[in-house]
């Protein structure tokens, strides 16, 4: 503790009241402690108010006065947050109600509007379609590339300038793929489980995928439109099971319809369908082939029984059992066979057999004209002869045979008719005599039969070296062939191959015309260069449009791909191809499997389109 010493009053007044008159002075000593500093201080200190004329408070003066200052202090600043938090709070609820009646009148507005829902058309037109929204950039398909080596394999994931060009089209085309068209990199799969990986993979990244499977089709079915991935089937060749009992096989895409039915003959078995040589299951049940058994024993949608199916988000489905006939649902099986792998892909088949006949021959017969042998084919139909082939080659063709020298032997240059009979030894030479005379009737110019299976095989030879033949024919190396089909009911095929033929002459072109001429299917193999292309176009759409007004179809064998694509409108109707462009969304929404096949998938560009 400190004392504070004591001023006189009358000296405290003089400090206080300096100019205030008193009547007595009393001296006043410097030495006091206290004077000399005040004195100091209103020296310094000149006009302001000097802390030595207030009495200093006591210590617990000091202290009362500093907590009610502290304590005014803290009840200003709890006023001052107090008036704060009444402001902020409104402020918020404010804000709540403004953000509560947005949301509200929000509502009221959607709800307002008619709800979203899905499509309420059972078709799809090309109008309403979004184009695919592929991704092919380097990086995309780089990566790809290494998810893919590690499912089947670096060796079997190619990116080779050869592979990538075998992949994207062939000289028998009729398609002449362009530059772009072609697949990053070709992966081979030996499994539906490799395929329904790599169906994965394109699936998430967004690539389009493109099957092959023999490569012999002839309307540009495995070109590679958008780029992205080719899956040859080549590794799946194996045949899985014989069911020698219940005349079934089951086999994998890439098994050919020839070594197939080398192996069958082991067993007494036979595989009907028998078109081009090289052609592949697999590719075979894509463009719903036939060949020249489909007379007698119809086209590939009668040999199928079941097919296994890898869909284009890689599930794996199977389309039915293998009893002969099933009344279990939606008839899958048929869907796929001639979708061209535009639905999903083939990894598995189960096909019908039938059994290999005891005896077979062929027989020759030609005539002055077409006209002459399609009156002996009309003949041959009306008596019922069960004929298992009945093929037609004109006069050209025959000389492009000759010319060629694809077979052993010189043949009559003049419209010709191949005929193969199946059966008995007694039922065959039975069916021979018949058609003899018949082909006598219309005016034939020769008829031989085989005698032997050599003869047999040298008969039956022109026929099947048809298209080889033309394309022998190529005057330089950049020639091509188109080969294209269509059929017609078989009443009006003598005159759409009249008037086909007639065109052909017009425009001076070079061309072999052969056919099932048993059930009114024929082709037409055009020679062109170049500077040909565009007569050979029209001579194709001509043909195509006769044979749509004749009541027939843009093709009969050959498959849709990119060439017939926009004819089938005129064949069966806008809409009908409006349910098939469904049917595609709906088992390949993101257009990922062979796009641009069979139904476009974005509207034509200009010119694309040829007037009708």
């Amino acid at each position: 503790m400190f004392r504070s010493r004591s001023v006189p009053s009358t000296a405290l007044r003089a400090l206080r009241h300096p100019h205030t008159h008193t009547p007595r002075q009393t001296p006043i000593s410097t030495t006091h402690p206290a004077l000399p500093q005040c004195l100091r201080l209103q020296s310094r200190r000149f006009g302001a108010t000097s802390r030595c004329t207030q009495e200093k408070p006591s210590f617990k003066g000091q202290l009362y006065e500093s907590t009610q200052q502290r304590l005014a202090r803290e009840r200003a600043e709890q006023a001052k947050y107090a008036r704060s938090q009444q402001t902020s709070s409104g402020a918020r609820a404010f804000a709540l109600t403004f953000v509560l009646l947005s949301a509200s009148v929000g509502c009221y507005y959607l709800g307002s509007l008619k709800p979203a829902s899905l499509p309420s058309s059972s078709t799809t037109s090309l109008a309403d379609i979004h184009p695919p929204r592929h991704d092919t950039s380097p990086s995309n398909l780089q990566a790809a590339w290494a998810d893919f080596v590690e499912i089947v394999g670096k060796e079997n994931v190619s990116t080779t300038k050869d592979d990538v060009e075998a992949h994207s089209g062939s000289e028998w085309s009729s398609y002449a793929y362009k530059e772009k068209e072609k697949p990053f990199l070709i992966v081979y799969p030996s499994s539906t489980e490799e395929v329904s990986q790599i169906m994965k993979v394109c699936h998430s990244r967004l690539i389009p995928v493109t099957p092959y499977s023999g490569g012999t089709s002839l309307e540009g079915h495995f070109a590679s439109t958008r780029g992205g991935v080719c899956i040859d089937f080549q590794r799946m060749d194996q045949i899985v099971a014989l069911h020698k009992d219940d005349l079934d096989v089951v086999v994998q895409p890439a098994v050919g319809w020839e070594s197939l039915n080398e192996e069958l003959a082991k067993d007494g078995l036979f595989f009907p369908p028998d078109p081009g040589p090289g052609a592949e299951i697999g590719g075979m049940i894509g463009t719903g082939c036939s060949g020249t058994n489909a007379y007698r024993y119809g086209t590939m949608r009668e040999w199928v029984l079941s097919l296994t199916v890898v869909l284009a988000d890689g599930t794996v489905i199977k389309t039915r059992q293998r009893p002969r006939k099933s009344s279990a649902g939606y008839d899958l099986t048929r869907l796929f066979i001639g979708s061209e792998g535009t639905l999903g892909l083939v990894t598995e088949a189960t096909l019908k057999l039938t059994v290999k006949p005891k005896s077979e021959s062929v027989a020759v017969a030609s005539f002055p004209n077409i006209q002459s042998a399609a009156e002996c084919v009309a003949k041959i139909v009306a008596e019922g002869i069960p004929v298992a082939g009945v093929e037609i080659l004109d006069d050209v063709q025959m000389k492009c045979i000759n010319a060629s020298q694809t077979t052993s032997r010189t043949w009559k240059e003049a419209p010709t008719l191949f005929l193969k009979f199946t059966g008995t030894p007694v039922g065959v030479k039975e069916q021979i005599g018949i058609v003899q005379k018949l082909a006598n009737s219309a005016k034939s110019q020769s008829f031989e039969f085989a005698r032997n299976e050599d003869e047999k095989l040298e008969l039956w030879s022109a026929r099947k070296e048809a298209l080889w033949s033309v394309m022998a024919m190529k005057r330089n190396p950049d020639d091509r062939v188109w080969t294209t089909d269509v059929a017609v009911p078989i009443s009006r095929l003598p005159d759409i191959i009249e008037q086909t033929k007639e065109d052909i002459v017009q425009q001076g072109l070079l061309a072999g015309i052969c056919g099932h001429v048993g059930d009114g299917n024929f082709h037409a193999i055009l020679l062109f260069n170049k500077d040909e292309k565009e007569a050979v176009e029209g001579v194709i759409h001509r043909m195509v449009k006769r044979a749509v007004e004749m009541e027939g179809t843009v093709t009969g064998e050959h498959g849709v791909g990119l060439i017939k694509r926009d004819y089938l409108p005129h064949e069966i109707g806008e809409s009908s191809v409006d349910a098939m462009r469904r049917i595609k969304q709906a088992f390949d929404p993101l257009s990922l499997l062979n796009a641009d096949k069979v139904v476009r998938i974005e509207p034509p560009g200009i010119g694309e389109l040829k007037k009708w």
